[in-house]
């Protein structure tokens, strides 16, 4: 490729690196945001007082909790791990207290050694981790690839033959995908090209490696005709906000989705030593909580329960909570056995709450989770999730886990899924790379230019539903700590009915990028979750407080 035809080639790679959100991954925007931006904490902002659609926090503590005496709530992070050790999360990490640390011995008798903050369901009895996965389309493919393998497709018996059927589905899904994760791979790659050969001439003439836009202005080309592509080139990226830092996620996002992600052959399970479809085993894994990249669940933690009292960082929602860290879902896709069993882990050990904010589009072991859902039920325990990141209507575009049995029917009254929402009640309200459905998500919570913790004391901005589902479980924490009688069910009620309702407003469907008239297509906000709603903590907890005085 050369740089006249990189200059068309950047601006199809920018779509694709900061505009087009990652199937089933949570979205960074260009840049990072501080403390100093008066936009940081806005998701903590009331929509009444403040004229943003925040979830109303600071106003409550403010208006309704002070002087209030707050019970600790236990809420499990089900993810890739947490970061204990940062700042803005001391004091805020679940202690086992009948585990003795580091003796080697399961103090409590749970069936789990040393588990004193939680469990680690994708690591080794050696201590090793796992890091990376495939899909389970990937391993679906691979699984019936293995047992059709020259088959005569007229000799299988009925019930093969359905199976089979299935699988060609498989194929052909896995085939697209695949191809097109190699596309990008292959695009940005000519792109690296490209932009490493420009970076190195404009980084020589201005003698420094860490430029801007208006450095690059600046260059003088005479007649050189190469020097003008470049510039021209250059100019063309970062005045659309490339960021190099994106550029470089983005570069090994790609690079994972074909070694690991779609790469049949890949098979890191070994690391474990169990078989994952065979749900006979509990007391696998390892003790190391942290992983190696929490970024994800630390980033949750934070939402959920960051220090707000340290002047660091950010504010968590709710402030008298710990953070109980189950470590079972590596980047790929989650296994439903460790899943199932980081569900029954954090109901056994006391977890009154449960986030998940991650899912996928198979679930070949979903009995594994529906009966390890019943035992949280049954516990009265409850179970926030995120909606998901691929701008689909869920009520008929499968996600998993879900609410719902094999046959069908509801499995527990105290299950809440949750969209992303932006700042403004405006046309852009939902979170564009948001799943949506009128029946299965409850409601949408500020999940767009989102700032929390990151790995050793950073902060960072993202977006994803991933971080709309912990402002729930956040606010659910801080209703509980506030009334600790109240159940899961009432919980949810809670939340949902006085989550704040926009019945007139007109917003953008969920990454419908246009009609026949070339216009993107406007939907009512409240067809596009069961209450219509935005989560409202001030809301929330003035009719929790109605519900305990009705008693």
């Amino acid at each position: 490729m050369n740089i006249r035809s990189a200059l068309y080639f950047s601006v199809i790679l920018l779509h694709y690196i900061f505009v087009i959100h990652v199937s089933g991954q949570d979205v960074k925007n260009v840049g990072n945001t501080t403390a100093e931006n008066k936009y940081y904490n806005w998701y903590n902002l009331d929509p009444l007082k403040d004229k943003i659609v925040g979830i109303g926090t600071e106003r409550a503590y403010n208006e309704l909790l002070k002087g209030k005496t707050l019970t600790s709530v236990i809420v499990a992070v089900i993810d890739g791990g947490v970061d204990i050790k940062h700042e803005d999360l001391q004091g805020k990490i679940w202690v086992n207290k009948g585990e003795i640390p580091g003796n080697g011995i399961d103090d409590d008798h749970n069936g789990y050694v040393d588990d004193v903050n939680g469990w680690n369901f994708i690591g080794g009895p050696e201590g090793k981790d796992i890091e990376q996965e495939t899909l389970e389309l990937t391993r679906l493919y691979k699984k019936y690839s293995d047992k059709f393998k020259g088959v005569d497709k007229s000799a299988l018996s009925e019930n093969d033959l359905k199976e089979y059927t299935e699988y060609e589905k498989i194929k052909s899904k896995y085939l697209e995908k695949a191809n097109k994760a190699l596309e990008s791979f292959q695009n940005i790659q000519n792109f690296t090209k490209v932009y490493k050969f420009s970076d190195s001439i404009i980084s020589n003439m201005l003698h420094k490696t860490d430029y801007n836009y208006k450095d690059i202005k600046k260059i003088k080309t005479g007649d050189n005709e190469q020097l003008k592509a470049i510039k021209k080139f250059l100019c063309g990226l970062y005045k659309n906000g490339f960021n190099a830092k994106e550029y470089d996620d983005y570069l090994k996002y790609t690079s994972s989705r074909i070694n690991y992600q779609f790469n049949y052959k890949f098979n890191p399970r070994s690391i474990v030593g169990d078989n994952p479809e065979v749900w006979n085993d509990k007391a696998y894994g390892n003790n190391d909580i942290i992983g190696p990249k929490p970024d994800h669940g630390t980033f949750v933690s934070g939402i959920i329960a960051g220090n707000r009292h340290n002047n660091l960082g950010i504010k968590g929602i709710a402030d008298s909570v710990k953070i109980m860290v189950v470590r079972a879902i590596p980047d790929g896709d989650e296994r439903d056995k460790d899943v199932a069993n980081a569900i029954i882990y954090a109901v056994n050990n006391g977890a009154q709450i449960i986030n998940m904010s991650f899912g996928k589009d198979y679930s070949p072991q979903k009995k594994f989770v529906d009966d390890a859902l019943k035992l949280a039920e049954s516990r009265g325990v409850l179970i926030i999730h995120a909606a998901g990141n691929d701008a689909e209507n869920i009520d008929t575009m499968a996600h998993y886990p879900n609410n719902f049995d094999l046959a069908g029917k509801k499995i527990m009254d105290s299950w809440i899924t949750v969209g992303a929402s932006s700042q403004k009640p405006n046309r852009e309200l939902a979170g564009s790379f948001s799943n949506y459905g009128k029946k299965e998500v409850d409601l949408f919570a500020p999940g767009v230019r989102i700032y929390s913790s990151k790995p050793n004391n950073r902060y960072e901005e993202g977006d994803g539903t991933s971080f709309a589902a912990p402002m729930v479980t956040g606010a659910a924490a801080l209703l509980k700590s506030v009334y600790p009688s109240l159940t899961a069910a009432q919980l949810r009620e809670i939340l949902l009915k006085s989550s704040t309702k926009y019945p007139k407003l007109k917003v953008y469907q969920p990454n419908d990028n246009d009609d026949k008239n070339n216009k993107r297509i406007k939907v009512a906000f409240e067809s596009l979750s069961q209450t219509g709603g935005v989560l409202d903590v001030y809301e929330a907890l003035k009719l929790a407080g109605q519900y305990v005085n009705s008693k």
